[in-house]
């Protein structure tokens, strides 16, 4: 039982404040377990039906609400699709500059990227299958969505390049360059993994062995580029 006398002593400001954050906080959680439903549900469908097919009704059908509950999270469809962008290339993206930031030998940065790439994949299977259906093909805003987020990824990767001694005084229209190939070259292999029968460990272990090589190959042929 809360103390009367106590609550004498507090200003009513803070008295709400207190009262009212509870409920608050179950309002916002019961939020975010909606929302993330609304997202597995477009994921789950996605399986089945191209996303420009796809409705806010068969969504909202699947989660069990209302269509108008659905514009409490997102916008509309496309803000969705975008949603489901950033939680699989954005993610990715943030986890490999942290890689890089780690260790400065590119030995050790390769490897851990093609882990954490192939981890990522695999994790977020259905993420990465509707990356790459709507990479080139369906709704613009998705569309562009992932073509920025791919630009973003070349662009900090061209960055980071610079701390490495052979990339030291390259012109940064060089290191974008050697930053794109890298970047399409992890998306080969995503789509790779995506195509290897998940109960085939040699042949997956086989694409990352090649993935790995690949990105050495390009680092060692760094020492003969003049720009």
């Amino acid at each position: 039982m809360v103390d009367s006398r106590a609550l004498d002593e507090v200003p009513h400001s803070e008295v709400a404040h207190t009262a009212a954050a509870p409920t608050g906080g179950r309002r916002e959680q019961r939020k975010q377990r909606t929302r993330r439903a609304v997202l597995d549900a477009a994921l789950n469908l996605l399986e089945e039906h191209a996303f420009e097919g796809l409705s806010l009704r068969q969504v909202t059908r699947t989660v069990g609400i209302v269509p108008t509950a659905f514009y409490r999270h997102f916008d509309d469809m496309d803000a969705l699709g975008i949603e489901l962008v950033d939680e699989s290339v954005g993610t990715l993206r943030r986890m490999i500059r942290a890689a890089r930031e780690e260790d400065p030998d590119y030995g050790v940065v390769i490897e851990r990227s093609v882990q954490l790439l192939v981890g990522h994949v695999h994790a977020h299977r259905p993420h990465f299958r509707f990356i790459v259906r709507q990479r080139f093909s369906g709704v613009a805003a998705v569309r562009l969505a992932i073509r920025e987020q791919f630009e973003l990824f070349v662009a900090e990767l061209a960055t980071d390049l610079q701390r490495f001694g052979l990339l030291t005084h390259w012109p940064l229209a060089d290191r974008l360059l050697l930053a794109d190939i890298i970047v399409n070259q992890m998306i080969s292999t995503a789509e790779a993994i995506l195509d290897m029968p998940p109960d085939d460990p040699t042949a997956e272990q086989q694409v990352i062995d090649r993935a790995e090589r690949q990105l050495r190959m390009i680092v060692i042929g760094l020492s003969r580029w003049k720009t």
